[in-house]
């Protein structure tokens, strides 16, 4: 019979918590929309604005935590900032959400 392999509980627990981190940030609606829309390519801020419904301090606000959460890459061209996907693992998760709950069947 094969040994299971042993594991590395240090790794696991560095893993954990940069799962948790990230999970957290998805767990505010206004990040998983706006993740969501950048998942399909970069938007400028407008953009997102007119696409989202978010008016602009609370879409500033949550940019902000997107920034620092790492999860966002910013691009600026004159005025304008634009936004993208910067963690191609919660890319997979994005699409892991969409498929679940807002494919065909809508989460049912």
């Amino acid at each position: 019979m094969a040994k299971a392999p042993t594991l590395n509980i240090e790794m696991m627990r560095a893993s954990a918590l940069q799962a948790t981190s990230v999970l957290r940030t998805l767990a505010n609606p206004d990040r998983l929309l706006l993740l969501c829309q950048l998942s399909q390519g970069e938007k400028s801020v407008g953009e997102l604005e007119v696409l989202l419904g978010i008016v602009q301090p609370t879409l500033s606000q949550q940019l902000g935590v997107l920034r620092q959460e790492n999860m966002v890459n910013t691009r600026r061209d004159g005025k304008q900032i634009y936004y993208s996907v910067k963690d191609p693992k919660v890319l997979v998760i994005l699409n892991q959400l969409y498929a679940l709950y807002c494919g065909d069947r809508g989460g049912h």
